[in-house]
């Protein structure tokens, strides 16, 4: 690994220069790319073999999923300036198209125009990172302030779809969709802009930061355009 480190693999330090920053953001950019192969090599493996945590007890699947995540961020954060951090990362993506494929396999399972409705999430989804990723990089506004009040809208999400496991209320149920897709896409604004201000220095944690934010507002865009636009017949 000292090889690796010696390139400034995942290294974290001092940004103090705007090619050192940019630096950051083109690894980060370039990791996140490749993090969605093993995402979809786990979500096309899930559908094949039908895994899904959450089909049995959706509680019992989302305490399970919540722990072996957070095991990930544990391990990640860990080794964020080895060689070993990627490979956790590329794991941990891996992991999370797993968790994707219950929604994937019920997109095509379920409507005829399964397929579209993929497509168009992922076009939307690249449509949303883009914007908000151009607005970080151009504005000169300071949107950092902006984080602890979308964490606190991320709790109030994770209760409210705890709570509707039990209502089924498809009022609620969209509401979260639409706020989540809302809260994650200024996620990606305030993530970006904090590489770009040099305050994340560790690419490795900043590609997580960002996955994240694209995998939820892809799922859930996903899901959403299943209720609005989906076709059964």
């Amino acid at each position: 690994m000292s090889d690796l480190n010696s390139y400034g693999f995942g290294q974290t330090g001092s940004i103090s220069t705007p090619q050192v920053r940019n630096r950051v953001l083109r690894n980060t950019y370039a990791l996140l790319a490749l993090s969605m192969v093993p995402t979809v090599i786990g979500a096309w493996l899930g559908v094949a073999f039908g895994l899904n945590l959450m089909a049995g007890s959706p509680f019992m699947g989302f305490i399970v999923f919540m722990a072996v995540a957070f095991g990930f961020f544990w391990a990640i954060e860990k080794n964020k300036d080895t060689g070993l951090g990627v490979l956790l990362l590329l794991g941990f993506t891996f992991f999370m198209g797993i968790m994707m494929s219950g929604l994937v396999g019920y997109t095509l399972n379920s409507y005829s125009n399964g397929a579209t409705l993929i497509m168009l999430a992922f076009g939307g989804t690249g449509a949303i990172f883009a914007v908000m990723a151009t607005i970080a990089t151009v504005s000169k506004s300071d949107f950092a302030g902006m984080g602890k009040w979308l964490m606190v809208g991320v709790l109030l999400l994770i209760v409210a779809s705890l709570a509707n496991i039990w209502l089924q209320l498809p009022a609620l149920m969209l509401t979260v969709m639409v706020l989540a897709i809302a809260i994650f896409s200024a996620f990606i604004l305030v993530d970006v802009q904090r590489i770009i201000n040099g305050g994340e220095t560790n690419y490795i944690m900043a590609t997580l930061a960002i996955y994240l934010d694209v995998y939820n507002v892809f799922t859930n865009l996903l899901a959403l355009l299943g209720i609005v636009g989906g076709n059964r017949d």
